[in-house]
């Protein structure tokens, strides 16, 4: 019988679970340590497939693992990082144990010196007839960095409404951005929000951050008139009456106040991407179809059947007839089968859909961007979607991931995301992981890693739990770094790590030697450590993304004007009294200007309060930016036309339209693209992100950076 809940580890419950990477207390801060309870403990080891429920379940599990750690003679996966010494594993083989790798590639050879980068099978055996097996992954010591500095656009895509699009933003619209930004504004990437395949159904959830699959894109990004096949279907009434709904749909959001319908627009794309789909394609784009379908092999398979059985069966494959429920059983062969027109139109869906973000990343290249388009990937996967069906091999059944208690949320989060399984990882030489990078890189110039910290360690709830009675479960950082330093490499992408809030003591720090660059927002950084005013540019890191806000804060209009401490009164969000909320964001808002009015950063330094000036001070927070030895500086695209919605607002779920409003200027009225890129405003913030000012750098003696492009 498990331990209660109030209760600590026993002293072979604690072993066992170090062990196995499971922990028994964290620290919130260097001065403080919170005890796990002993019920969390035991609910992550039997999601890893180990039996702790009781004494003696412990004491047996227990000396199960501490003989297979001490006869195995390798790990299950074992790093050699390129110029480096060979790893631990290798050297610490009893003498005389011979090595045998097969290459990534198929040739095989004696010994593991000299291997190309790649991920290889290990075999050692030793001296007295003991063999172990392991993935040998030979990475790059450091990822590509990014080919010197510049700045970029952040955008939630689908707020990105143009007059062609069909109610939300596009992938023609990207590429348009991307061509605009970088021609006439010399910008060297944009970072969209996850793309990823979201799971249908009315409402679907309209969180990019809670997708069905993070393999595979959402063709609701689709442009369907740029399909090639588009012009030649035959039912041109049809599609020219959905042509006219989606206007009607653009005119609501950009004319009329609505939201963003997801939903609506899917419908109308889909139904014309199944006209569009009965064209048969030519030679030339039947060859590349078929070469898309080779490579992503059993997996879209997997992925195109799962959304031809939620069409019939529903969402949640949970509540799927039972047969079904297992993507390799008999039942579902059959399905497949019998639905196999709907697994076509879904494979070929995935491949339209590569093909224009491909594109976008072409366009934004031929524009001269040094990165191009910077796509997003989210910490993990709905729990009812694809990826979750496809791969329960390697997910932690009855776990979620969220995050402790802290002291921004003294409840915990729990996000609804199932974890991986990292014995399952290791054992399968990461190629979920390894797989689903290399479909990112087909057509990312950088990709932005949500929650990086979780390449070490994650928190896992179990279900049914309050998120205080979680624990942190390890992962084999190093592997997973490896694997990512290899990919990036061979696509030649920047990666950027999103390390905000508590991070674990060294994570910043391997991530930096590794090259994995951060994520500063200005109104983070202070002296945390001194006396906690802001951060003097010279002393931000030089290996980040530097930012004035992101997606889930609020834009850079309303934090100088308040207006975002208005908003979450209004929705009654706050802990205290609004005038106590009001006056600390103010004291905070005038401390930040202060500096950058003694760097020379404020042209005319603003003779009323904090807002009273908000373009001449939102360029002097993009002044300071640059000021930093940052190697990307990325600016919030909405904070060019003074919207002051977040696009998202923590906390929140039916009380605030979350991840369903269009870009809007400072009235609010809607903008889209064509007036975006016209705006005297935006390119007035641009222009001082062309020309860096021309005050001193940093402190005497300091090198100034690079000019931003």
């Amino acid at each position: 019988m498990a331990a209660a809940p109030d209760e600590h580890p026993t002293e072979d419950l604690a072993r066992l679970a170090e062990l196995h990477g499971v922990a028994t207390s964290y620290r919130p801060a260097p001065d403080r340590t919170v005890q796990v309870s002993a019920t969390a403990v035991t609910a992550a080891l039997a999601a890893l497939g180990v039996d702790a429920a009781g004494p003696d379940a412990v004491r047996a599990s227990l000396t199960a693992r501490e003989r297979e750690l001490r006869e195995r003679l390798l790990p299950p996966t074992v790093v050699q990082w390129a110029g480096e010494e060979p790893p631990a594993a290798l050297t610490a083989l009893p003498p005389g144990t011979r090595l045998r790798v097969a290459t990534e590639d198929g040739p095989e050879q004696d010994g593991a010196d000299d291997l190309p980068p790649g991920v290889h099978r290990l075999t050692a055996t030793a001296p007295d007839g003991r063999t172990g097996e392991a993935c040998l992954v030979v990475a790059p010591d450091r990822l590509p960095a990014p080919p010197g500095r510049s700045y970029g656009l952040l955008v939630q895509l689908y707020s990105l409404l143009s007059h062609r699009s069909w109610g939300m933003g596009d992938l023609a619209d990207l590429a348009e951005l991307a061509g605009w930004a970088g021609r006439t504004a010399g910008a060297g990437f944009v970072q969209v929000n996850p793309l990823h395949a979201a799971v249908p159904g009315a409402p679907t959830d309209p969180s990019p951050y809670r997708p069905s699959s993070r393999r595979f894109p959402d063709p609701v990004h689709l442009r369907v008139e740029d399909v090639p096949e588009y012009a030649y279907a035959e039912d041109r009434e049809r599609l020219a009456g959905l042509l006219e709904r989606a206007g009607r749909l653009r005119a609501a959001v950009l004319e009329k106040g609505a939201l963003i319908d997801r939903d609506a627009v899917w419908e109308l794309k889909r139904e014309a991407l199944e006209l569009v789909a009965r064209v048969p394609l030519g030679p030339g784009r039947q060859a590349a179809y078929d070469a898309f379908r080779a490579t992503h092999g059993r997996a879209l398979d997997d992925h195109a059947t799962w959304y031809a059985l939620a069409e019939v069966h529903g969402s949640d494959w949970h509540h799927w007839p039972d047969g079904l429920r297992d993507p390799r059983s008999a039942d579902t062969a059959r399905a497949r089968r019998e639905l196999a027109d709907r697994v076509e139109f879904h494979t070929r869906l995935a491949w339209l859909t590569d093909g224009q973000l491909r594109a976008a990343q072409r366009a934004a290249r031929e524009a001269g961007m040094p990165v191009g388009i910077v796509h997003d990937l989210a910490v993990g996967v709905h729990p009812a979607g694809a990826d979750a069906w496809a791969q329960q091999d390697v997910f932690a059944a009855g776990m979620s991931v969220g995050a402790p208690p802290d002291a921004f949320n003294a409840r915990g989060q729990d996000w609804g995301l199932p974890p991986w399984r990292p014995d399952r990882l290791a054992a399968t030489g990461h190629a979920p992981y390894r797989d689903l990078l290399r479909a990112l890189f087909r057509y990312a110039g950088a990709l932005r890693i949500d929650h990086v910290m979780g390449l070490f360690r994650l928190w896992w709830v179990p279900q049914g739990s309050p998120p205080t009675e979680g624990t942190y479960v390890r992962y084999d950082a190093e592997a997973m770094l490896a694997v990512l330093a290899l990919e990036a490499t061979r696509a030649g992408a920047v990666v950027i790590g999103e390390d905000l809030g508590t991070v674990e003591p060294g994570v910043r720090e391997t991530l930096q030697r590794r090259g994995v660059l951060g994520t500063s927002v200005l109104w983070f950084e202070r002296d945390w450590e001194g006396d906690g005013h802001p951060l003097p540019p010279d002393r931000w890191r030089a290996d980040c993304l530097a930012t004035a806000t992101t997606h889930d804060l609020p834009p850079t209009a309303a934090r100088l004007t308040g207006d975002h401490v208005e908003l979450r009164d209004r929705l009654g969000l706050l802990t205290r009294s609004a005038a106590e909320e009001r006056a600390e964001a103010a004291a905070d808002t005038a401390e930040w200007l202060a500096l950058l009015g003694s760097l020379g950063l404020l042209d005319s330094p603003a003779a009323g309060p904090p807002g009273s000036d908000e373009e001449e001070e939102i360029r002097a927070v993009h002044r300071f930016l640059l000021r930093t030895p940052a190697r990307l500086v990325g600016v919030w695209l909405p904070d060019g036309v003074g919207d002051r919605r977040p696009q998202n607002l923590p906390g929140t779920w039916d009380q605030y339209p979350n991840w369903r409003l269009p870009v809007a200027g400072a009235d609010g009225r809607p903008v889209p693209l064509e007036e975006l890129v016209a705006s005297p405003r935006l390119r007035a913030l641009l222009e001082v992100l062309r020309r860096p000012p021309a005050p001193p750098y940093g402190h005497p003696g300091r090198a100034a950076p690079t000019a931003v492009r």
